[in-house]
């Protein structure tokens, strides 16, 4: 076996490469949008979050500092959950709470405390009394909040604007202008979203979409498991041009 390649329970008739993407990919493990670094099978198309594909067999979360969680490769019963984090329903791998009965996908429940690309800064709250920039409630879900206090996004919504376009994005991967085109109206309505938000002048306005605009860059990066990436591909222009 490669240094690159792993063995997997979920697939054990191949090896899975380390390899990565530019381009959104579902998780086979927990069901969720991926993006950056993956453990994949090609002859398959068969892919793993890293997360998902090496994952701690237990772990604790500073949210919830009396429980233990442990991995786990399905929900538990027979009655459907969701992740404390992002309120989406768990349908495959993940983080479970015996005591406490919480449940974490494996991208939330690894979410970094802290983003930061040495100018912005994003924290990482489990509830704020700001309204969120996307959905302009308060309360909610996780949220990540700059350090100035003038952007939060719920993790909720960021994942929110992933499925609203998640079946064109996968569908459409290599499709080019076409599907280019396509997406651009839908990832995300994020600019008169703020605009709502912010009365001020044109100037100001601009500045703080932009900043909002790189901040869900930040948090898009980190929810599809890949706080590394800065999506210089498919989702970062279509960002760039909302």
């Amino acid at each position: 076996m490669k240094y690159n390649e792993i063995s997997h329970f979920s697939h054990p008739q191949h090896n899975l490469k380390l390899e990565y993407s530019e381009f959104p990919f579902k998780c086979d493990g927990c069901k969720e949008a991926g993006i950056g670094s993956r453990y994949k099978c090609t002859a398959c198309d068969f892919d793993l979050h890293t997360h998902c594909a090496i994952p701690s067999p237990t772990i604790a979360h500073p949210f919830y500092t009396k429980c233990s969680f442990r991995f786990l490769s399905r929900p538990p019963g027979d009655a459907p959950r969701y992740c404390n984090a992002c309120e989406k329903d768990v349908t495959g791998f993940l983080y479970h709470c015996t005591s406490c009965g919480f449940d974490l996908h494996p991208c939330c429940a690894k979410l970094p405390m802290v983003l930061d690309d040495g100018e912005t800064k994003l924290y990482l709250y489990r509830k704020v009394s700001s309204s969120c920039h996307r959905c302009g409630r308060k309360g909610r879900s996780w949220s990540y909040r700059s350090s100035c206090k003038k952007y939060n996004l719920h993790v909720a919504c960021v994942r929110e604007m992933l499925m609203e376009s998640w079946s064109e994005i996968y569908a459409g991967r290599g499709k080019g202008s076409t599907t280019m085109r396509k997406l651009e109206t839908r990832i995300p309505s994020l600019k008169n979203t703020l605009q709502t938000h912010h009365r001020r002048g044109k100037g100001k306005v601009k500045k703080c979409c932009e900043m909002a605009g790189l901040a869900l860059q930040f948090v898009i990066s980190a929810v599809l498991g890949d706080p590394t990436t800065l999506i210089a591909g498919l989702i970062g222009t279509l960002i760039s041009r909302a």
